[in-house]
């Protein structure tokens, strides 16, 4: 009889997935990197954990760059960061898009 529900606002979500308004930023810089002839594929996983956007240059290989967001590290060191093909945290931080500047700079090259 004195059972409690839980109420469903309360619950924490299933998954872990990138905001419509993250997704408009993190595309915004695939679209002009696939213009430069940098990346080419890209790939979305929505885990328990964490969302991660993986960056291919050819279809078949292992992912340039991952932009991962994890919520829980949102107080500490930031919930987004960006990692390398060798797993090194390039950037992390707060706002995405201060984080995906790091990727920005690949498309500065030098005129002659």
């Amino acid at each position: 009889m004195n059972s409690l529900t839980p109420f469903p606002g309360n619950m924490p979500p299933a998954q872990v997935s990138f905001h419509r308004t993250e997704l408009g930023v993190i595309l915004s810089l695939y679209g002009r990197m696939v213009a430069a002839g940098e990346w080419r594929d890209y790939g979305i996983s929505s885990l328990r954990d964490v969302a991660i956007f993986s960056v291919f240059r050819r279809t078949a290989e292992h992912p340039l760059y991952r932009i991962e967001k994890r919520p829980k590290l949102r107080s500490r060191q930031g919930q987004y960061a960006v990692i390398g093909m060798d797993g090194q945290v390039l950037k992390r931080g707060q706002d995405l898009r201060t984080v995906l500047r790091v990727l920005e700079r690949k498309l500065i090259r030098a005129v002659e």
